[in-house]
């Protein structure tokens, strides 16, 4: 059976270049970044030449950049740290429709006595300036709001935020797990404090991110217990990790252009074919239909009558023909509940429980479109009739 990978905001698979250039660090040059013999100090060398060409290629600084074991990693200790050093400033801005490694670690923030204010998105999901600026009070010690949403793919506010956020003197960190690499991300021209990145959605290795924090940032590290980073982040440095991030953000960076077009012909392919075979059902784009980015599209099915169905089953239906596509929802307490990105984007249940989400990898054809509707055709076919 033919396998069809549509999931390619939840992971991609790695880029052989970027293998070939990690796997001398797995072998012959295994040293520890942190050992004084010679085989540690090359390991360094490639670690600080890596921490270079991350710098450079999100215009930082190479002292800005923390190597971390992911985006979740990175979210954690951005929050964590800046709580740490607050003082009398309790509240942290979000959105209710962040990854949950920004949401979760705010909300347990709780029982430390801070204080969750969410800025409100607009309907296509959006975080706009104005959102942020309604909710800033002089008790606002972090604003933490990501650059591309990962379910519906909206470019949110981030440079009119961090500028406002800088004229209160309020640091900002923005997760940008699914922009780097992707749209251009100049933390000089966005403005940011802080950023978190991560290697495995750029077709790099999974257990490696980044954290930027700017030179003054008021932050303290969150895991200690070694001198590795400075001081910032103790544990063995995952050096193959490090140096397949570099290379997979060097060719990612280089390849964008011809990325994102490659990503916006598949996506207005796709928009076609529905529009031209699903005439039995209904479909509706969540999200920022127009401005959103290329290589994400969260869809909704209904009936005539607005009736939805279960999206769990659809996703599960499209895994049987080979299909591998996600949706938001969770499984809690025995109960599918419906995403809450869609939710908080005022989507109503049925549909959002009957919503899935596709994302585009660049080896993806014109061909693997046309299966997938002609594939997604007979399984909404199948489970309409059934509604």
């Amino acid at each position: 059976m033919r396998t069809l990978y549509l999931d390619h905001a939840a992971t991609t698979p790695i880029d052989e270049r970027v293998l070939d250039a990690m796997l001398p660090f797995m072998k012959e040059n295994y040293g520890n970044a942190n050992s004084a013999h010679h085989l540690g100090q090359k390991s360094k060398v490639v670690v600080e030449d890596a921490r270079e060409k991350i710098a450079h290629l999100i215009h930082a600084e190479p002292s800005e950049i923390i190597f971390t074991s992911g985006g979740t990693e990175s979210d954690n200790a951005v929050i964590k740290g800046v709580m740490a050093v607050s003082g009398d400033k309790n509240e942290l801005i979000t959105s209710e429709i962040e990854h949950h490694a920004v949401l979760h670690p705010i909300q347990m923030a709780k029982m430390n006595g801070f204080k969750p204010v969410f800025a409100h998105p607009e309907a296509s999901g959006k975080i706009t300036a104005d959102a942020v600026d309604k909710v800033i009070t002089d008790k606002t010690a972090l604003v933490s709001l990501m650059h591309v949403n990962n379910e519906v793919g909206t470019i949110n506010e981030i440079k009119e935020i961090a500028a406002l956020c800088r004229s209160k003197n309020i640091p900002v960190h923005s997760d940008t797990v699914q922009s780097l690499g992707k749209l251009p991300v100049n933390v000089k021209d966005l403005g940011l404090d802080f950023l978190s990145g991560s290697a495995h959605k750029i077709y790099g290795p999974k257990g490696i991110g980044i954290m930027y924090v700017r030179n003054g940032s008021r932050w303290i590290p969150w895991m200690t217990g070694g001198s590795q980073e400075r001081r910032r982040r103790g544990g063995t440095i995952n050096v193959p990790g490090v140096v397949g991030f570099a290379k997979a953000l060097e060719l990612s960076v280089a390849e964008m252009e011809q990325a994102t077009a490659h990503f916006s012909t598949l996506r207005a392919e796709l928009l076609a074919k529905l529009e031209s075979t699903l005439d039995f059902c209904n479909y509706s784009i969540n999200g920022d239909a127009e401005h959103g980015v290329p290589h994400i599209l969260n869809l909704s099915f209904t009936d005539n009558e607005g009736r939805g169905i279960d999206g769990e089953m659809l996703l599960l239906n499209l895994d049987i023909e080979g299909i591998c596509v996600s949706n938001g929802s969770a499984c809690t307490s025995g109960a599918v509940e419906p995403s809450h990105v869609l939710t908080g984007i005022g989507i109503e249940d049925n549909a959002a429980n009957s919503s899935i989400r596709v994302s585009f990898g660049k080896k993806n054809t014109s061909e693997d479109v046309d299966y997938f509707v002609e594939k997604l055709k007979m399984v909404l076919s199948r489970m309409f009739a059934l509604v």
